[in-house]
């Protein structure tokens, strides 16, 4: 998940990585010429290089700078754009020398990189596992290792106007036509009538984002499907019957839903709902605090935990973790440093992002205003429904080549969506051989 843009999406993000090159060369030289941080393996380096994905330093910072003021270890910030990032990491695990100590990497990046990230195993004692959260631990362990501890997390919640689901006027007329209350809704059929309501006036109930595959992922969880698309042993569960399920319902969001959903990607439907023209959103919980003050919906956004569906509540996490490669000469300096970031985890809490990945840091600011959506954001991520994406180094060429192009065509009249979850099953078959 691309946490600096703004549209926070991964679909096409290894259809875009060479793009990224040019940049990550460029970096390369700046990294070559001042290397890893010094050191020989041992926990006294004087500076440690951290890589991290452009703008990402910020989250991160706080730490470092108590980290130096406590230990006199300088952290070096190298950022990349996104694609930058994964090429550059991935070139020099492959080459077997890395310019840098640790990494802050996209989960979904994990089983690729596997192979050359040291194991945290030691740093993950049962106190540290009890303060994150479920799907943290399975996505940081790798073929029975942990490769990265999670240094923030994210996911989906639901957004609502406040002042359309208060007014009296509204709260009349919904009950009128539906039978209960106005109120955020919780479940699939709460989301459709409030969306079908709503859907007025030049209004619309909410956005379908057929351009990326999150949303669908979540409906997925929350129709009870216990694998995402991939079982562990390799086995694709698309065109089972909670696969068709959360299709069914993720298509029948058409009627209430902002035109051009196979375009909608992340960006479209914030923008949409900013601009005061869709009344719900399900969208990262880390946009809360970045709700920009001239917009249309500037304090009149309540936020909830993620919708349920017939299994219940479930999002899509979506983490980072910091990581250490093989092949740096700081082992026991980058492992001391990760230490240091999981143990003031909560100072990240207070950046620009906002985000945490020990639940005892998301309650720490979660009744502290301006922090609204921590409380449905550890909601969601604790909740039984919610699980990781596949641990399969091929992920992103199952969302790019099979996932987004089935929403696509599933968003189009007349789609039959039995079928195109059977023409997903066999190009997600093919690209697992």
């Amino acid at each position: 998940m691309m946490l600096r843009r703004k549209s926070g999406t991964r679909a096409g993000n290894r259809g875009r990585i060479l793009a990224g090159t040019a940049v990550a060369v460029a970096s390369a030289l700046f990294l070559s010429a001042c290397g890893a941080g010094g050191g020989d393996g041992g926990g006294s380096a004087k500076s440690l290089t951290v890589l991290v994905e452009a703008g990402g330093h910020g989250e991160l910072q706080p730490i470092a700078d108590r980290y130096k003021k406590e230990t006199g270890t300088k952290v070096q910030f190298v950022e990349l754009p996104y694609d930058g990032l994964y090429n550059r990491v991935n070139s020099e695990l492959n080459s077997g020398s890395v310019s840098f100590d640790v990494a802050a990497l996209d989960a979904i990046w994990l089983p690729t990189f596997k192979e050359g990230l040291t194991p945290l195993n030691s740093l993950f004692t049962e106190d540290v596992e009890k303060d994150l959260f479920p799907a943290e631990l399975q996505e940081g362990k790798i073929g029975g290792d942990y490769v990265g501890m999670p240094a923030w997390t994210n996911t989906e919640i639901l957004y609502y106007r406040k002042d359309l689901l208060d007014d009296p006027a509204n709260k009349t007329a919904f009950k009128e036509k539906y039978g209960y209350d106005l109120k955020p809704p919780t479940t699939w059929e709460q989301y459709q009538d409030e969306a079908e309501f709503f859907t007025k006036d030049g209004m619309y109930g909410t956005a379908t984002k057929g351009a990326v595959e999150t949303e669908y992922l979540a409906a997925l969880s929350q129709a009870g499907e216990k694998d995402m698309v991939v079982d562990d042993k390799g086995n694709v569960t698309l065109g089972d019957a909670a696969s068709l399920k959360a299709l069914d319902f993720y298509t029948s969001m058409l009627k209430s839903s902002a035109p051009g959903a196979a375009q909608t990607d992340w960006a479209a439907a914030q923008n949409l709902f900013y601009q005061g023209k869709t009344a719900l959103m399900l969208f990262w919980g880390h946009a809360y605090r970045q709700i920009p003050e001239d917009s249309k919906v500037s304090g009149k956004v309540g936020v909830a935990p993620m919708i349920a569906g017939p299994a219940g509540v479930a999002g899509v996490p979506g983490p980072y973790y910091l990581s250490v490669p093989k092949a740096s000469p700081n082992q026991d300096a980058a492992e001391e440093f990760i230490k240091f970031a999981y143990e003031h985890n909560d100072l990240s809490a207070t950046t620009d992002l906002g985000l945490a990945a020990r639940v005892s840091a998301f309650e720490k600011y979660q009744d502290k205003p301006g922090y609204e959506a921590f409380k449905p954001m550890v909601e969601t991520l604790q909740a039984e429904g919610t699980i990781p994406r596949p641990s399969n180094p091929k992920w992103q060429q199952i969302v790019d080549n099979a996932l987004v192009p089935m929403l696509q065509q599933a968003v189009r009249p007349g789609a039959d969506n039995q079928q195109l979850l059977d023409q997903a099953k066999t190009k997600v078959e093919d690209i697992l051989k």
